[in-house]
């Protein structure tokens, strides 16, 4: 059941596929994940009933491949590296090359590609910085976590302090990553093709809208699902 006063988040948390229609209307469902569905419609001038209406008509329970709210973390946290983290890596050289030849043939008539370049520059740092962080501290943590429960034990106090510390890094690197591609995306009004546009320029433009939408389900996996849990897991333990 899909409640106005829900979060964005808890909403695409119970189906990932719920992630279309709010890439559709502009929905930020990751960085933004926090803030209620009626909030967000009203601040946009959205039908919140015409957007309940589409999300219902989806397929109510998604398979169990893809039930994140109820993986086990450890899982999450792999699932997150296997397929989200070697998207990035494997498409960064494509767009790398793609993007820098249509600045080189383009962008003389169209100088807003040196922005967009700018800012994929931006948020292609940022993840091969932060990507790294999070399959050598944070999830390997998270597994120690998931262990000590499934033992009854309570878990070692990490040189971090708390799970919360990397965590608070990790979603001010997602607010940067986010905000990066939010500036690509008005810079592309939408990635619509200019009317000089060549194929490498439709194919740039396909690379980028991709990985913005890869990146969006990314972040919110971790932002909505994986952190939250694992904090409750970390103080249910300390405090068992």
């Amino acid at each position: 059941m899909i409640s106005k006063n829900m979060t964005v988040g808890e909403i695409v948390a119970k189906n990932v596929a719920f992630a279309e229609i709010f890439e559709k209307y502009g929905i930020d469902f990751c960085c933004g994940g926090d803030v209620s569905f009626i909030e967000i419609c009203e601040k946009n001038n959205l039908d919140a009933e015409k957007i309940i209406a589409e999300l219902q008509n989806l397929p109510e329970k998604q398979s169990a491949d893809h039930d994140f709210e109820n993986f086990d973390l450890g899982d999450l946290a792999d699932y997150i590296v296997d397929v989200h983290h070697t998207f990035v890596r494997e498409n960064i050289p494509r767009i790398d090359e793609y993007l820098n030849k249509i600045c080189r043939v383009h962008g003389e008539n169209h100088p807003e590609l040196f922005g967009v370049l700018e800012n994929y520059e931006a948020v292609r740092e940022e993840l091969l910085a932060h990507m790294p962080k999070e399959e050598n501290v944070l999830f390997p943590y998270i597994h120690r976590l998931v262990d000590a429960e499934k033992n009854n034990i309570a878990p070692a106090k990490p040189p971090f302090g708390t799970v919360k510390n990397p965590i608070r890094m990790m979603e001010m690197e997602h607010d940067n990553a986010g905000d990066a591609t939010k500036n690509i995306r008005n810079l592309t009004n939408n990635f619509t093709l200019p009317e000089d546009a060549c194929n490498s320029y439709r194919i740039t433009f396909e690379l980028l809208e991709a990985f913005e939408k890869d990146l969006h389900v990314h972040i919110h996996l971790e932002n909505n699902i994986l952190f939250p849990k694992a904090i409750a897991l970390e103080e249910k333990l300390w405090n068992a």
